[in-house]
């Protein structure tokens, strides 16, 4: 569904993104991980389009998309979120996600238009509220929901925009624990109804290694390894280089 041949990025002299060629299957949860600097973000930001490769091509259902602009790719399905949640602090929780669905369907605001014009796009957008289990939530304004719960707004905006693959750049980053399972249940929604594709930056090594169908290890920039969860667990070279041997009691 997405696939990158020799993708490279360089900043001055560093590479950030070093001739990455990956093929990430449709309808499943590949996870991308890797220490601190090893590219993860940048090339998060060359697959949606916010920055260029300095080399290489990126393709979505077989088209060429490398110089496409981040709408552009919007529009065709490639929906992504940030580490920083980036939602509309003072409309309600409904009110968000409504704007995503009118946004897709290319309907601006009409200022004399009363609001039950907009019944349709209230419905479709309180249906997906439903399947990020944020509905109870529909009347609270954005900006007083939990760290966890903007989280998963951001999520059913994504999905308002019929993306039909979410780029997810660590969706628990700086929520409390508690919060935790309430994401990993979302996201382990969305996978069960095989509508979208899914890849994920994540540094919670147990929710990598039970959500995902694939693994991809970043390493310097480059792709250090490919395989399931298992196959990344048992191997060495991602042992010695990330790992450090702690995952090797889940293979006994």
């Amino acid at each position: 569904m997405l696939e990158t041949k020799d993708l490279t990025i360089q900043f001055g002299g560093h590479t950030a993104v070093d001739h990455v060629t990956v093929d990430i299957a449709e309808k499943q949860l590949t996870s991308i991980i890797g220490p601190n600097g090893a590219g993860k973000t940048t090339f998060f930001n060359l697959l949606s389009g916010q920055l260029s490769p300095t080399e290489g091509e990126i393709y979505f259902r077989g088209e060429n998309i490398t110089s496409m602009s981040t709408t552009k790719r919007s529009r065709l399905g490639i929906g992504r979120s940030f580490q920083i949640t980036n939602v509309f602090p003072n409309l309600t929780v409904l009110e968000n996600v409504r704007l995503a669905v009118q946004s897709k369907r290319n309907v601006r605001y009409q200022m004399m238009a009363h609001f039950l014009h907009y019944k349709k796009f209230q419905e479709e957008a309180y249906a997906l509220l439903e399947k990020v289990l944020l509905d109870k939530k529909a009347d609270t304004i954005a900006a007083n929901l939990a760290h966890g719960e903007k989280r998963k707004l951001e999520i059913a905006m994504l999905l308002a925009l019929d993306s039909e693959i979410l780029l997810l750049d660590e969706p628990t980053a700086g929520m409390a624990l508690e919060e935790v399972p309430a994401i990993i249940e979302v996201i382990e929604h969305i996978k069960a109804r095989k509508e979208q594709t899914i890849v994920l930056i994540e540094h919670k090594m147990d929710m990598i290694m039970d959500l995902s169908d694939e693994v991809l290890v970043l390493f310097h920039g480059e792709l250090l390894a490919q395989g399931t969860p298992e196959d990344i667990i048992a191997n060495d070279i991602v042992q010695s280089a990330y790992l450090g041997g702690m995952y090797n009691e889940r293979l006994s």
